[in-house]
């Protein structure tokens, strides 16, 4: 099993555990990833804590908790300083795959920064994100990793994991590629400055795009999972990784890359957000933190502007 089907896996089981997931949802994402035999199997050994919660679906509207705030939430599709909408274009083996293409209102040429959803697919939530991208002024380009199979939308949300746990990440890679080709032919993009941001299961693509693309600049994954240890001298992007810190699964994996990242004299810096949750960036989902995700997302932002311009 590949690292990234794996992640997938353990996601699932973790969010049944956690009471994020019912049975009957959990099961049909291990179907999809490994099969209901070995999912039954799986499950077998679990302890769902009670009572469980309930999954909001795909996107639902979010209050914030007590104390909390959206002011800092979002960029409306029509914002007078962007323009978005959807993009089509050629990727591998004569496929046509589709994105969320954004750039800032104003003429001039800007940098291109790729988005990576997570194991949801290209939702309104990273749409939105894209947005927020060109509102930074970049080009952003995120891409919907399930073009192949008819894109996101054709897809029951619990479904989603499992489709994008059958091709292997390598295919997601080439993607990435290609959206990031159809970027650079773009009037606006600037397009030998480039860089990167995903979201858990895309914090994992993140990592590797910047392997197999040396001439990316910067990354940002958000508690993603890296790449091998011994894939780390492939990278040339200065990597900037996001964590959260009640996330035992996912930072397990710190130590050994951030060794790797050192001993290569590669440019990595981490940031461990106190009190969070794995993907408390998400403002559609009830693990969404605001003050982190502000602070992470404004970290973001100043680890492109200093490697971008």
């Amino acid at each position: 099993m590949d690292p990234l089907k794996r992640y997938l896996v353990e996601e699932a089981i973790e969010d049944y555990e956690e009471g994020r997931l019912s049975r009957r949802a959990v099961m049909t994402q291990l179907t999809g990833l490994v099969g209901a035999v070995i999912g039954a199997e799986l499950l077998a050994g679990c302890r769902r804590r009670e009572p469980a919660a309930t999954t909001p679906p795909a996107d639902a509207p979010f209050t914030p908790s007590e104390g909390g705030t959206t002011e800092s939430k979002g960029v409306a599709p029509a914002d007078p300083d962007i323009v978005a909408g959807a993009a089509q274009f050629p990727g591998d083996g004569g496929a046509t795959l589709t994105g969320y293409l954004t750039r800032p209102a104003k003429a001039g040429s800007y940098p291109i920064v790729l988005v990576c959803h997570e194991n949801r697919g290209l939702t309104a939530h990273i749409e939105d994100v894209t947005r927020r991208v060109a509102r930074a002024g970049y080009v952003g380009m995120a891409v919907d990793l399930l073009s192949r199979e008819g894109g996101t939308a054709k897809h029951a949300y619990d479904d989603v994991p499992g489709v994008l746990g059958k091709a292997p990440p390598e295919r997601h890679v080439q993607d990435f590629l290609a959206g990031l080709a159809h970027a650079r032919a773009q009037p606006s993009a600037k397009g030998d400055r480039v860089g990167m941001t995903g979201f858990c299961f895309g914090g994992g693509i993140t990592w590797r795009v910047a392997a197999a693309l040396p001439e990316l600049r910067a990354a940002v994954p958000f508690y993603g999972m890296p790449i091998d240890p011994g894939e780390v001298p492939k990278l040339q992007a200065a990597v900037l990784a996001i964590y959260a810190d009640r996330d035992d699964r996912i930072n397990q994996a710190i130590p050994a890359i951030e060794q790797a990242m050192a001993a290569h004299g590669k440019t990595f810096e981490k940031i461990v957000y106190p009190g969070t949750q794995h993907a408390f960036h998400n403002d559609t989902r009830e693990r969404y933190d605001a003050a982190a995700a502000k602070a992470a997302w404004d970290a973001t932002l100043a680890w492109f502007a200093r490697h971008l311009a």
